[in-house]
């Protein structure tokens, strides 16, 4: 006879951690202190030396012509397409004008998040054209594959942002793709969201969307996207970038301006000649939202990986780029505006030991560090090409453990445990006290991904690894959601534009 299973009660409990779970939280507010690696005479040493490369080097703004009339008004150097900037000029056009931190307003209120100060909002993975899961291994994204990213992220607690390119759909051409994905972020999930950056008018039809949802008046007044702005490192920003920058900005929309680093190839291979380039490129780039529109929300960014000096391939989790994001994030911090970096980053291409220890490292360092907007913290794979549904999961599990760690220690009455102590007093275990009895729900975390039974019980259960267990969760998210409801109206309205807009132009693949 086959031995029935007493699962009721474990169940009973687990539904009950996962209901106190699904309570709104839009940001982390973090309690603990910032870990800074570096004093203020090697912060200044390598403010100075940005400086220099601003100054004598300069940066390239390629075939974007306002960008050079902007900055040749504020007092910069002009030399065909290369900027020089006196010491100081872009620092304080930023000191000036840049937010310390902003709101960045959802579509339902209660979803409303900070970004700056000593707040954490952790955002999914960015950009991926291919999705892995156990079931059919790797392929190609689609926009189901899109929206059902969406509708996971909608469901973690520990994300509190919808992110923007949560895999990149290519089953849809890619003149017409940004459509689908701005309205599925909008449909399916009522948490802030990215906008679109790959063309200008793309960054345009995410900001004419944003309007048919929030209204025309509110979104020139009040943040509704926040989206990602890379340079073309070296010292470089293309028109693409530019074009979509200046379409946010001078709508009050926020951007990450994020110099994007591969050290050693894209940067020297120091690690002070990386974050003196990542400062000298962001101070640049943020320099232009404020000349394009003062005062617009804007955030200093950075993806910092390493290359394999054998091979040439990106490196994730090693030390380097963790002393990047450490001593970036202080910088951050002096110059006055909010901070975003990664993230559950890994080189591997399954989730994996590999995978688990290179995202730790990453996550771990971005937390303690002080990210504002951590970008990828959930589901990426083989150094950024791959989606992972179970890698998803596993990531919001170490997102939630994140929440946990920067809320710090509880020092109240209940947190000294005083009463337990007499209670119990020497020599006899704690398990039956009231004050465990009373705590025992909350009292330290506990993963719905980790297996922590005995070998047997274990065993009993289907003898399944973290990846297996999170294949079947992330189905049976995907099997229990509800969308959250969008005004019918609204809802007719992006529709009908988003066909409006499809139908003006042929599909291309560019």
């Amino acid at each position: 006879m086959a031995r029935r299973r007493r699962g009721g009660g474990r169940d009973a409990k687990r539904a009950a951690r996962e209901q106190s779970q699904t309570e709104i939280s839009t940001f982390i507010d973090r309690k603990i202190p910032y870990f800074e690696m570096l004093d203020e005479e090697a912060l200044v040493k390598i403010e100075e030396t940005a400086d220099t490369v601003l100054e004598e080097i300069g940066i390239d703004f390629l075939e974007f012509p306002e960008a050079l009339e902007l900055f040749k008004e504020a007092g910069a150097e002009i030399d065909g397409e290369r900027v020089r900037f006196p010491r100081g000029l872009c620092r304080s056009i930023i000191q000036a004008s840049a937010q310390k931190e902003y709101v960045q307003h959802a579509r339902n209120p209660e979803r409303n998040t900070i970004i700056g100060g000593k707040r954490t909002v952790l955002v999914p993975s960015y950009g991926s054209p291919f999705i892995r899961n156990l079931d059919e291994g790797r392929r190609y994204a689609t926009i189901e594959d899109f929206k059902n990213f969406v509708k996971l992220a909608y469901m973690s607690p520990g994300l509190h942002h919808s992110g923007g390119t949560v895999c990149e759909p290519v089953d849809i051409p890619v003149n017409k793709r940004h459509f689908d994905m701005i309205y599925s972020h909008m449909k399916y999930s009522d948490k802030p969201f990215m906008g679109s950056v790959t063309r200008p008018e793309r960054a345009q039809d995410t900001v004419d969307m944003c309007k048919i949802l929030f209204g025309e008046e509110f979104v020139d007044q009040n943040c509704v996207t926040t989206s990602l702005i890379n340079a073309n490192s070296p010292m470089t920003f293309d028109a693409t970038m530019l074009g979509a920058a200046k379409i946010y900005a001078e709508n009050n929309q926020a951007t990450v301006i994020s110099p994007f680093i591969l050290a050693g190839a894209m940067s020297p291979v120091t690690t002070a000649g990386t974050v003196t380039q990542i400062l000298a490129e962001a101070l640049a780039g943020i320099t232009f939202t404020q000349l394009v529109r003062p005062g617009t929300p804007v955030v200093f960014g950075t993806f910092a990986a390493a290359v394999s000096m054998q091979s040439g391939a990106p490196t994730f989790g090693t030390p380097e780029p963790s002393h990047v994001i450490y001593a970036c994030a202080q910088l951050a911090r002096r110059l006055g505006v909010p901070f975003r970096s990664g993230g559950g980053l890994c080189a591997s291409k399954i989730p994996d030991a590999q995978a688990a220890y290179e995202s730790a490292n990453t996550l771990q360092t971005a937390a303690l560090a002080g990210i504002n907007f951590m970008l990828h913290t959930a589901g990426w794979l083989e150094g950024g090409l791959a989606m992972g549904y179970e890698k998803f999961i596993m990531d919001c599990d170490q997102a939630n453990m994140i929440q946990v760690l920067l809320q710090g220690v509880d020092l109240s009455d209940n947190g000294l445990a005083l009463d337990a102590m007499r209670e119990v007093g020497p020599g006899v275990h704690f398990l039956g006290s009231n004050h465990t009895q009373a705590n025992f729900e909350t009292a330290f975390y506990r993963s719905e991904i980790a297996d922590n039974n005995s070998f047997e019980q274990w065993e009993q259960d289907g003898s399944m690894d973290a990846a297996q267990r999170a294949n079947g969760i992330w189905k049976k998210m995907l099997n229990e959601y509800e969308a959250p409801a969008l005004d019918a109206a609204k809802d007719e309205q992006l529709q009908e534009f988003v066909n409006r807009r499809k139908s003006e132009f042929e599909d291309r693949d560019y």
